[in-house]
């Protein structure tokens, strides 16, 4: 029973400051059982972070694949299938809101890049938005929700300074809540060491996804420490 943290580097970094990154985490991270870590960078460079990682040694940090073809291996130009990454990445970013904005992703098609990591042995990461929420959960398939994950991350508050208020944010998860009832909810939006552990404490919620604090392994490595300490009385909440 763990809460999560994930950072989302998007387009961020070249392979020589991702392994710096990685360098500096190591030395300042304090491990915890009850703490899942897990850094999503840019697809070219999971391969080598992942072979980094296994040398550190560092037990609790997972890696996330921030996206995935809704397509089995084939003739698909430029597409990242599923396969591609098993065994590298434990969890794939799916439907992440910047997706559905630049690159017009539709529920059906986010439901079929779940369905392509479901059955490559990957946990799939669903990010939703009210209030297309329903719909978005709705499209997925029934037998690709064991172990499913919520991303809820606010396109209003991805990006900016100032997150997505306690009230709004305890509003909108309770929404996704009793339309998932048995799955575990991250939240995302302007997460910084300051406010972490305030928002790991909001009833419902299971973790927290980063974006700008996770470039920094210092501010990551600090929102890590917030959520450690933190009390945590949602834990059955986790899956």
């Amino acid at each position: 029973m763990r809460s999560y943290l994930l950072a989302n580097w998007k387009s961020h970094k070249t392979l020589a400051e991702a392994e710096a990154w990685l360098d500096k985490f190591a030395r300042i991270h304090a491990p915890d059982p009850q703490l899942q870590v897990i850094i999503a960078p840019p697809a070219p460079f999971l391969v080598p972070l992942w072979q980094k990682i296994q040398k550190m040694n560092i037990a609790d940090l997972a890696l996330a694949v921030q996206d995935l073809s809704p397509f089995p291996p084939g003739s698909y130009t430029g597409g990242v299938a599923a396969a591609m990454v098993r065994g590298f990445a434990e969890y794939a970013i799916l439907g992440h809101s910047e997706r559905r904005r630049y690159f017009h992703e539709t529920p059906q098609e986010i439901a079929d890049k779940v369905s392509e990591a479901v059955e490559a042995g990957i946990k799939p990461i669903v990010c939703v938005d009210l209030p297309y929420a329903r719909e978005q959960l709705n499209a997925l398939d029934e037998k690709d929700s064991d172990g499913l994950i919520i991303g809820y991350g606010p396109a209003e508050a991805i990006g900016i300074e100032t997150p997505q208020s306690f009230v709004k944010a305890s509003e909108a998860i309770e929404a996704i809540r009793a339309m998932a009832p048995d799955k575990t909810i991250l939240y995302g939006g302007s997460i910084n060491k300051e406010n972490a552990g305030k928002y790991i404490n909001l009833p419902g919620i299971s973790g927290l996804m980063v974006g700008t604090a996770g470039l920094d392994p210092e501010e990551f490595a600090a929102i890590g420490h917030a959520l450690s300490r933190a009390g945590k009385p949602d834990r059955n909440w986790l899956s």
